[in-house]
């Protein structure tokens, strides 16, 4: 005699009526088979789902492609459209960790001298070459006031774009920056150099970081350079770091390197 289950009262296993045997599955009873595709989501959990899109990284992409090309129509915007979607959803970039916070006047600045640099630094190039002098290279080690990946990351990168500097490491867990300058003569010496590079840090601080992560790194909040630093024996700054002339400072300067040609 056995039950609507299909076990018998002495243990023994029979072949269970498959109605009953279906409606206990639905019932979530045991003895049942559950249907697949129930059992499939119980077990594994809702199918994987795409990362959402960001549409604003995504016309920021489209723009970049058709400035690459050099060429606005519609096959380079809809070419754009479409590599800026499969880029965000098949290959998602990390969110950025940390507050952030912009101060309009303070980017206009940052914008401002990133260009005059980029000029003036393109000129002196110009100049170096047409005399036919060969460049005195060096490499120099700046410590970052900053501890935000974000800020060490920007301060690198419109460095780099400035020409004749060129970051060859960032260590991220110091905050330390190695860079190539193409001639010490143009960059105004090491001392120059390094505080430029500085200057580039604070003009970034200034322009997006909070109020909070100013003044951990030794600046009264505001947007402007004239809000000076914290009166803090403490905070590293340019006078800690400034390099001498031979190219060796209490961080440790890397001086001139021994080559002179190349460039950055």
């Amino acid at each position: 005699m056995t039950d609507e289950l299909g076990h018998s009262r002495a243990g023994a296993v029979t072949p269970a009526d498959p109605r009953t045997a279906g409606r206990a599955a639905r019932e979530g009873r045991p003895g049942g088979r559950a249907r697949w595709g129930r059992r499939r989501r119980g077990a594994r959990g809702a199918p994987p789902r795409l990362a959402p899109t960001s549409w604003k990284l995504v016309v920021w992409l489209t723009v970049v492609w058709v400035l690459l090309w050099g060429d606005l129509s519609v096959g380079n915007v809809v070419a754009g459209l479409a590599l800026g979607l499969f880029v965000t959803i098949l290959m998602p970039m990390p969110r950025a960790t940390g507050r952030t916070t912009v101060r309009p006047l303070a980017v206009v600045v940052l914008v401002a001298v990133f260009v005059r640099e980029v000029l003036r630094a393109s000129w002196q190039i110009v100049v170096l070459t047409v005399r036919g002098r060969p460049p005195r290279g060096a490499v120099i080690r700046v410590q970052l006031r900053s501890h935000s990946d974000l800020i060490l990351t920007g301060t690198g990168g419109m460095c780099s774009l400035v020409p004749g500097s060129l970051v060859v490491e960032a260590m991220r867990l110091s905050g330390m920056l190695y860079m190539h300058i193409l001639d010490v003569d143009i960059a105004g010496g090491l001392e120059r150099a390094h505080s430029d590079v500085l200057d580039q840090e604070e003009r970034l601080l200034r322009a997006f970081a909070t109020d909070d992560q100013l003044v951990d790194a030794g600046f009264r909040p505001g947007w402007s350079r004239r809000a000076g630093r914290l009166p803090s024996p403490s905070v590293e700054g340019p006078a800690a770091e400034a390099p001498s002339e031979d190219g060796q400072s209490a961080a440790g300067q890397v001086g001139p390197s021994p080559t002179t040609g190349g460039g950055a």
